[in-house]
């Protein structure tokens, strides 16, 4: 795999890590997300470098399209955080860190892995 490509999915991968960190040790509760500032900042931050990581590996490989589900979505989140973070659902990002992470850590891990 080439380097460029590795080096980004380990930043997703990093990316992902942290926002768990975020909620280790504690139940994840919606309503404690929904009113930590900080904590809503910090999620969003790391969900617009996997969205610019995964930006960058499809201009370079577009099989990866593939290879990440909903690759165009992501980008379309990092879109969203960055240039119309007044339009951003706090129920929309709590279900991407509860059904969607999970599933990309996977993804990330196994392309990390070959």
């Amino acid at each position: 795999m080439d380097e460029r490509i590795l080096k980004l999915l380990f930043d997703i991968n990093t990316a992902i890590e942290e926002i768990e960190n975020y909620f280790e040790g504690k139940e994840k509760n919606f309503f404690d997300y929904r009113n930590n500032t900080m904590l809503k900042r910090a999620v969003e931050r790391d969900l617009e470098i996997i969205g610019e990581s995964v930006n960058k590996i499809l201009k370079e490989d577009t099989s990866f399209t593939d290879k990440i589900t909903d690759a165009k979505s992501i980008v379309a989140l990092r879109n969203q955080v960055i240039h119309a973070y007044d339009s951003i659902s706090d129920e929309n990002i709590w279900s991407i860190i509860i059904k969607h992470l999970p599933k990309l850590k996977v993804e990330i891990k196994n392309l990390l892995a070959k």
